[in-house]
């Protein structure tokens, strides 16, 4: 049994003071529901903050990024041994990353590689824009993102790896796939695909979660279907109720 996971990406939102008053709002409540793997994800510079609040219970950390050098002359980055001290899980690869900053999938493969150098569990994105939904290359693009970021990871480490499936033209648009459809791509292409790197008893030990105007109305849909593990939740993770139903709909 893959045991659920729900991970909160805060994006560019809330200040150290905010974050301090959402996780205090939060933390009783999530720490009751059992069973589940609880992560929040804050800026950067709230890290701190999350991991002193969170330290002494079942909700973990992560970073939203991070590069894939161990140190240097990177200005405005942030590397691996740097995110391991406050957390113990990053995303890499988030459409953001992609469409704003320019990150490829041999990008995402770096920072994963330096993932598991360093004992941290990744999230690692994939999906499709609105332009290749419409032209029916989803197969297509989520596989290659899926083989291409996973290349050369160590057989070892790969049922570590935590898969988020956010198509891209339901993030933020508030335009969520349905349940069938989304578990249709994680069971056929994205599990496929790490059957082909890994073996088919890898493929069904990761995680795959669903991503993409995620809600305490809808979350349901999604977890029922026997391929979705968890949600990554975006703006839904700002507003406590909500990111605590989402969370006791994994049940």
């Amino acid at each position: 049994m893959r045991k659920p996971f729900v991970a909160g990406n805060w994006k560019m939102n809330k200040t150290i003071a905010e974050t301090r008053d959402l996780i205090s709002a939060m933390t009783e409540k999530l720490n009751e529901i059992k069973n589940v793997e609880k992560v929040v994800c804050p800026p950067f510079i709230s890290l701190q903050t999350a991991h002193e609040l969170l330290r002494n219970t079942e909700i973990g950390v992560g970073a939203q990024n991070m590069f894939w050098e161990e140190k240097g002359a990177f200005t405005g980055e942030v590397a691996p041994a740097m995110i391991k001290e406050l957390c113990d899980y990053v995303i890499l690869g988030h459409s953001e990353r992609r469409a704003y900053f320019g990150e490829t999938d041999a990008l995402v493969n770096k920072k994963l590689l330096a993932a598991q150098k360093f004992d941290l569990t990744p999230i690692v994105c994939v999906g499709e824009t609105l332009e290749q939904y419409e032209s029916n290359q989803t197969s297509q693009v989520v596989s290659a993102q899926t083989k291409l970021g996973l290349a050369d990871v160590p057989a070892d480490f790969a049922p570590r790896i935590v898969v988020a499936y956010e198509p891209v033209w339901a993030i933020g648009t508030g335009k969520a796939s349905t349940g069938e459809a989304a578990n249709v791509v994680i069971k056929d292409v994205i599990r496929k695909s790490i059957a082909e790197l890994y073996g088919e008893s890898t493929a069904q030990a990761i995680r795959v979660l669903y991503g993409g105007s995620v809600t305490g109305a809808n979350a349901k849909e999604f977890f029922s279907q026997p391929d979705i593990d968890g949600a990554l939740v975006g703006g839904a993770s700002l507003k406590v109720d909500d990111f605590i139903q989402i969370v006791k709909q994994t049940q």
